[in-house]
């Protein structure tokens, strides 16, 4: 089918938008491509370091023959989700030798959890994190040894920040190596219960820790659709993993074979062979805008929707706010994953998962099927699964039909028409809103406001009871430069019981909510931001604010706002503790959400 008028529409518009920074980008991978393999500019005595520790490896190295791939991983083990990640390497030399190239670990880079750190201080690191990964990419890829690189990594800011370290060094080709979900736990419905009973008193910790330790149980990501997630089906969308590696648990045979063949396929699309293929040709206008429609079509986290403007800036890309709006609002929402609906991703891929659904979009017209990406020629490579026959891994064409229509549906017959991001505009600035598990009946909110500066007080004022009420909860001064832009999901359970009280309740907030943010509506990312003029750091209790999703406006109605003299908060504390020290230069100069909330990007 030919391409729906609507995404063309939006990616003509990305090209001649990027046009001023693509070009010059891609002649500067042009030109580095063209020095062929990185190691035969180093002298002897640079390359004798780096083979040092080779071993049996040396002469291949240094003959040139071999393909030599660099390995960029993520690697801890206080994260489920990179536990398993430990003994890549070794499975990855292994691999790597059996077809005559070699592999060396080229560097770590950190991974934090922000599930350890949701409503903690450490979470103000979280975002610069994304950044500080991409920084740390580029220490380990300075070498300038390798011909292609195997990125490992998984969660909510590690696979940006390393998006865009490969974008940077995008004259080199680049797989993606994920490491699968845990098996499923407790149901994150049923958690969810758990937490909206303690944060109303009704139970008490002991029973919130045994929901929480069943919930999270084993080596993998989360099993909610939430950040880390939502990830993994962008690199399949985006063409950086192999097709239906996503969503293959850890320690099975499968998952091993897709290792392997990860490594094979590194080593057979370097300059050295028939296939070059740099991740600068894979990441081009019409790769991103497949990733903001497989994006859309899952219900996928809302924290993408600044991660994926920064990943394509550091491609010479231009996305902004209304791009992902317009390809929403073309988009079927086709999945039902928690916080969606109340299956996990174990469940969306038993049902069908990546490759029946982009299948369904390919044959709808909603993706751009001639995309270039580590497998080969095409996005419908993608609409294909991995099987092992005999310990033979090979690809078989994907299911034709749902295998489970609670979770997983056609692209005519969808959940919802449109995908379920919306964009927010008003005289309190550009705000993005994930409705797709909103109520309609609560598109539209307006209602007093309650101006907090931080998640504590908004916790404080509900335990006093001063929030039982029809209420628009604005937490200001929570942007990258006021404090790093944390996360504020630990509000979810608070607001969701006011909202189940029978009580009108949104969110508005110059800070992020995750992908589990659910069925509160809540305007995030708002810009400009309280600390840099926006008129959310004018608001006082009581003015009333509309937050209206179906027509797009996120307004504050009460007259003279704007001629208020801003609040000024004691924003010190934010510098110091948990290493906020080290990281004042970033929120010093940091970019606006709508610019990514970008560091070096």
């Amino acid at each position: 089918m030919s391409l729906d008028g609507r995404i063309a529409a939006v990616t003509d518009r990305i090209i001649a938008r990027s046009k001023a920074a693509r070009g010059p980008y891609m002649e500067r991978m042009r030109k580095l491509a063209e020095d062929g393999p990185r190691r035969a500019h180093l002298s002897c005595g640079n390359q004798a370091h780096a083979y040092a520790a080779m071993g049996a490896d040396k002469d291949a190295l240094v003959a040139a023959r071999a393909p030599s791939i660099g390995i960029v991983t993520a690697y801890n083990d206080m994260l489920s989700a990179h536990q398993p990640f430990e003994t890549y390497p070794d499975k990855i030399k292994a691999a790597a030798r059996r077809v005559g190239a070699t592999a060396q670990v080229a560097g770590g880079v950190p991974a934090m959890c922000d599930g350890v750190t949701q409503g903690q201080v450490g979470m103000e690191l979280s975002l610069f994190s994304r950044d500080v990964i991409a920084l740390a990419t580029g220490v380990a890829l300075s070498h300038n040894t390798f011909d292609a690189v195997l990125y490992l990594g998984v969660c909510d800011k590690i696979v940006p920040g390393l998006v865009m370290a490969a974008a940077s060094f995008g004259y080199l080709p680049g797989l993606f190596v994920p490491a699968g979900p845990m098996v499923s736990g407790l149901p994150n419905d049923e958690k969810s219960k758990v937490r909206q009973q303690f944060a109303t008193g009704a139970v008490g910790r002991d029973v919130l820790m045994k929901a929480e330790m069943d919930s999270y149980h084993g080596p993998g990501t989360c099993t909610f659709y939430g950040t880390a997630n939502s990830n993994q089906m962008l690199m399949e969308f985006m063409g950086l993993h192999l097709p239906g590696a996503s969503f293959v648990n850890p320690g099975t045979p499968l998952r091993e074979a897709l290792t392997d063949a990860a490594t094979e396929r590194a080593a057979a699309i370097t300059a050295l062979g028939n296939s070059f293929t740099p991740v600068c040709d894979i990441l081009d206008e019409k790769a991103f805008v497949n990733g903001i429609v497989g994006l859309m079509a899952t219900g996928g986290s809302t924290n993408l929707v600044i991660h994926l403007v920064a990943m394509a800036r550091a491609a010479g890309i231009i996305i902004e706010p209304t791009d992902f709006a317009d390809i929403s609002a073309a988009t079927p929402l086709m999945a039902r994953v928690y916080p969606n609906g109340l299956a996990d991703v174990n469940h969306f891929h038993a049902a069908g998962g990546l490759a029946y659904m982009i299948g369904e979009l390919l044959e709808a017209g909603l993706l751009h099927p001639d995309t270039k990406t580590v497998a080969g020629q095409g996005l419908a490579l993608y609409a294909q699964e991995p099987k092992l026959r005999d310990g033979t891994l090979s690809w078989e064409a994907g299911p034709g039909a749902s295998l489970n229509d609670k979770i997983l549906r056609p692209a005519r017959d969808a959940f919802q028409p449109q995908g379920g991001l919306v964009e927010l505009v008003g005289n309190l600035g550009r705000g993005v809103m994930k409705v797709s598990a909103v109520d309609p009946a609560r598109h539209v909110i307006e209602a007093p406001a309650a101006v907090f500066e931080s998640q504590a007080a908004v916790k404080a004022a509900f335990q006093r009871g001063d929030l039982n009420r029809d209420v628009v909860v604005v937490v200001r001064f929570q942007g990258p430069r006021a404090n790093g832009m944390p996360e504020l999901h630990a509000l979810t359970p608070l607001l969701s019981v006011l909202q189940d009280r029978g009580h009108k309740v949104a969110l508005v907030t110059d800070g992020r909510m995750s992908g589990a943010s659910g069925k509160v509506p809540s305007a995030i990312h708002v810009a400009p931001e309280a600390l840099d003029g926006g008129l959310i750091g004018k608001l006082s209790d009581g003015d009333l604010v509309r937050v209206d999703a179906s027509a797009g406006q996120l307004e504050v109605l009460t007259q003279g706002v704007a001629d208020r003299i801003a609040a000024q908060p004691d924003l010190s504390a934010n510098s110091h503790g948990v290493g906020r020290e080290l990281f004042e230069i970033f929120r010093a100069n940091a970019g606006p959400a709508t610019m990514g909330a970008g560091v070096v990007v």
